[in-house]
């Protein structure tokens, strides 16, 4: 009888696991707007506690975050004892400037790389480029699932929003690093605001390699089609500019959430990007 109960528990709780599988693993993107003093009713002292409820709420395995900076990086990694993060300012390579990090759960993910190169004809050290307008990053990770031993990718960016050429050219060379990097043998992840819309050339390089959650998941895609609102509340939302892309795994599903703070008032400026998906 002993061994019969065992024998049940052990394939309930295979079960459960292959459940959990199947309905895959949840991955989000999210430009928080840095800590501006002058944003009145919507500056981060405002909105911080709204943006670690949305996380909460969403639970998402991994998230990648744009316009971070230290102090707002610190306190999400604060605020919950689930997640750890990876990344560094962009404007000296530790602490200061914009963070583009990458918080993970530590209960069920192992991490086994991590690094940052910026988007400049000198990925290796602090630099900007072509015509960007300021200093660019994109910080990655190679994560090692606790339960199934499964090892993915993941990268997170942030393009220049003046430069036409430097989101070109950091297109290209992002490819050409998730290749060099990841030698086409795992699943991967890369999100970001790429202040670009979807026809446009640095979009077009990347879906050349990467499938894009928006269009290439197995359920329709649900919420506005616009990221940015500008934190306009009357916005239309019709600019789709952030992003995530995904290769050897199966896209299950993409939602913008359109969550609203208690005052009516947006989380942030942007929408974040929501993606299932398994592997």
């Amino acid at each position: 009888m002993k061994h019969t109960f065992l024998s049940l528990v052990i394939l309930f709780a295979i079960s459960i696991q292959e459940t959990a599988t199947a309905q895959g693993h949840t991955f989000m993107s999210y430009n928080i707007r840095y800590n501006n003093p002058n944003d009145g009713a919507n500056k981060w002292d405002e909105r911080k506690s709204e943006v670690v409820n949305l996380i909460d709420h969403y639970e998402p395995l991994v998230f990648g975050l744009q316009e971070a900076l230290l102090d707002q990086v610190v306190f999400i990694r604060q605020s919950s004892s689930t997640y750890d993060y990876i990344g560094v300012g962009r404007d000296d390579g530790q602490e200061k400037g914009e963070f583009s990090p990458i918080f993970y759960n530590k209960e069920k993910l192992n991490l086994l790389k991590e690094g940052t190169f910026w988007l400049s004809e000198t990925p290796d050290r602090v630099s900007k480029d072509w015509d960007a307008a300021l200093p660019r990053i994109c910080t990655y990770g190679q994560f090692q699932l606790k339960d199934s031993k499964a090892t993915f990718w993941f990268f997170n960016t942030h393009f220049d929003h003046r430069g036409k050429l430097a989101r070109e050219k950091s297109a290209t060379l992002i490819i050409e690093k998730i290749k060099a990097l990841t030698q086409d043998k795992a699943p991967i992840i890369l999100t970001g605001d790429f202040n670009a819309i979807p026809d446009s050339k640095p979009i077009q390089n990347i879906t050349n390699y990467l499938s894009d959650g928006f269009s290439s998941s197995q359920k329709p895609f649900y919420g506005p089609i616009g990221t940015f609102s500008g934190f306009d509340t009357s916005a239309k939302l019709e600019d789709r500019i952030d992003y995530i892309f995904f290769r050897n795994a199966t896209g299950i599903s993409l939602t913008h959430i359109d969550d609203r703070r208690t005052n009516g008032l947006w989380v942030s400026d942007h929408l974040p990007v929501l993606f299932s998906a398994k592997f």
